[in-house]
């Protein structure tokens, strides 16, 4: 069983900056992929940014070149730096897992960009 805890969300002004943490923890062997999702009010659950554990990275189109996805494998941990936030990023973000072939979850940090 793993177990992902996330922090780091809050409010922020649009084109400000924030970083989110997920720590993973619990009977660990081997994660592949760690990365973030978001999910806004009344839409579906989408990618943001994904990184393997040999360092293959994927983003949505719509956070390049704003958002960064960086992990420590060492300490089984994943980092979103956000920056030029936008009011349209506003959402829960999620951690995500893959350990073993099975995915987990976080229980998900609320980011508003609001002025």
């Amino acid at each position: 069983q793993v177990q992902l805890v996330e922090s780091g969300g809050g409010l922020v002004q649009p084109g400000g900056s924030l970083r989110l943490s997920c720590a993973a923890s619990g009977r660990i062997f081997s994660i592949n992929a760690m990365g973030w999702y978001r999910q806004a009010p009344g839409k579906e659950r989408e990618l943001v940014a994904r990184k393997t554990s040999i360092g293959r990275t994927n983003y949505a189109d719509s956070v390049k070149g704003r958002f960064t996805i960086s992990r420590d494998n060492a300490k089984n941990t994943v980092y979103l730096q956000m920056n030029s936030l936008k009011p349209e990023d506003t959402a829960v973000y999620y951690c995500n897992a893959d350990h073993v072939g099975r995915f987990y979850w976080g229980q998900g940090t609320q980011v508003t960009v609001s002025s």
